[in-house]
């Protein structure tokens, strides 16, 4: 079938085609189903270079961003590639069909750089006495217990802006660092001279390992030897793949690691245990932060007793992640008020959009100016319950009462326009601890908020300008 008739074919069953430049096959997807097609190699769907209809080699990012349809990476070959380099690697097509995107988003390098200098404040924020008394007043009682760590690595999530990045909230347990460290080395870049990535597979790698083991060393005052990457069900989470990239990668600096149920782990007077010995260090991949489920009871125990060393751990998310603690770091009155220099105040105050606690007080008038709000919930993650405000029900808003919400000023997410005119909205994840940034990933989506369901969205390359000394 040759490319043009592949694009008739799409339009006369509304479905989408997704191809590739450098490869002869292609994806047609219409809503969940996907047909594999083979396309003649003489007319490709997308032609790259070719049939871009701008200068790929322009110093600007915003022209690129909305009529650069090359593609950069070949989606095929990169999951080949990986299964190839890692027979562990157990992606199903069903699931992770759109878990990578084909095309990059542009970033100026000024605007990664200030998002670093965002996480090395909010990283050093987190440390101020002030600061921690004030938004463990609303955290769970485990909280209270200092490890003697940061947490390990944060994923702090961006839209881009006229103004400048907006800084939309902070995750302590991020995923796809190691996906998208994957994705990097799978770059072809359309005008390598003007635009590539912040960093290469391999460095990202290590940076992630490194900042995780020192997280746990710090905690217990050792190299961990033997680690537990822990989730419920692990094989059924949507990212359990990666799970399988960070056990090799703690392997490769010679940690012994297991990826594991919590209910696999018992605590007794010989510490934490699994069915094959002891574990002296969690990758805490839960989602129940405070660790209150009563299967997580064993794991609770052992970090209370010092037992373990957690990352992240319950008190790195309260200080970090809940996203009532955003009214706060954005306030630059308060945060001067606990002694934080006036520089990362100001930063903070500008980066972060004006967001308020929705409390009985504020609702109706919330309510009445709600187009002008996005309302999460304040432990939530993944998304999950959160809305813009010009799409919220009543009956919506009503339910919305039985938990604890915020309001954020909404700072709508960039464009990336692609092949055919598809417009796919825009996030960027910094990856960064406390050494420094890790690694920049964007998100490519449709829809209220990001996921991993839109034909041609996905992880996406963040590709930059180059240092002005290179």
């Amino acid at each position: 079938m040759s490319a043009r008739a592949v694009e008739r074919f799409c339009v006369r069953i509304k479905a989408t085609a997704v191809c590739s430049a450098r490869s002869e096959q292609c994806h047609v997807h219409r809503s969940n189903r996907t047909i594999p097609v083979v396309v003649e190699p003489r007319t490709p769907i997308i032609v790259g270079q070719t049939g871009c209809e701008i200068d790929c080699a322009t110093l600007e990012s915003a022209p690129l961003n909305q009529r650069c349809a090359c593609e950069v990476v070949d989606i095929l070959r990169l999951h080949e590639s990986i299964r190839g380099a890692f027979p562990e690697f157990t992606t199903d097509p069903a699931v992770h069909a759109h878990l990578f995107s084909p095309y990059a988003l542009f970033v100026d390098r000024p605007a990664l750089e200030a998002m670093g200098r965002v996480a090395a404040a909010v990283f050093d924020v987190a440390g101020n006495p002030g600061y921690s008394q004030r938004v463990l007043q609303w955290a769970p009682d485990i909280a209270t217990h200092d490890p003697g760590s940061a947490g390990g690595v944060l994923g702090l999530d961006f839209h881009l802006t006229v103004d400048g990045p907006r800084l939309i909230e902070v995750n302590t347990n991020p995923g796809g660092l190691l996906l998208n460290a994957l994705l990097l080395d799978a770059v072809r870049s359309c005008a390598p001279p003007a635009w590539a990535t912040w960093t290469n597979a391999a460095q990202a790698r290590d940076a992630a390992v490194t900042a995780w083991m020192e997280d746990a060393r710090q905690q217990s005052g050792r190299t961990p030897s033997r680690l537990a990457i822990v989730d419920s069900t692990p094989r059924a989470q949507f990212l359990y793949p990666e799970f399988e990239l960070y056990a090799n990668a703690f392997r490769d600096h010679g940690v012994d690691c297991v990826i594991s149920d919590p209910e696999d782990l018992s605590f007794g007077s010989d510490g934490l245990e699994d069915a094959r010995g002891r574990i002296d260090t969690v990758y805490n991949r839960l989602t129940d932060f405070a660790l209150e489920d009563t299967s997580h009871a064993d794991i609770r125990e052992a970090y209370l007793a010092g037992d373990v060393a957690l990352m992240p751990h319950p008190r790195a998310h309260a200080l970090f992640a809940d996203k009532r603690n955003l009214a706060v770091l954005g306030d630059p009155a308060l945060l001067g008020g606990f002694g934080v220099d006036a520089g990362s105040t100001a930063l903070l105050g500008q980066v972060i959009p004006p967001t308020v606690e929705l409390v009985p007080a504020n609702r109706d008038a919330l309510w009445a100016a709600r187009n002008g709000y996005f309302f999460k919930p304040a432990a939530g993650f993944g998304s999950r319950g959160s809305y813009r405000g010009d799409k919220l029900t009543r009956r919506t808003w009503e339910s919305m009462a039985s938990a604890t919400y915020i309001a954020q000023t909404f700072a709508p997410p960039s464009m990336r326009i692609v092949h055919g005119g598809q417009s796919l909205k825009a996030d960027v994840r910094c990856f960064a601890s406390e050494a420094g940034v890790l690694l920049f990933a964007a998100r490519l989506y449709q829809g209220q908020t990001t996921n991993m369901r839109t034909p041609g969205g996905g992880f996406a390359a963040v590709l930059t300008t180059p240092l002005i000394d290179e």
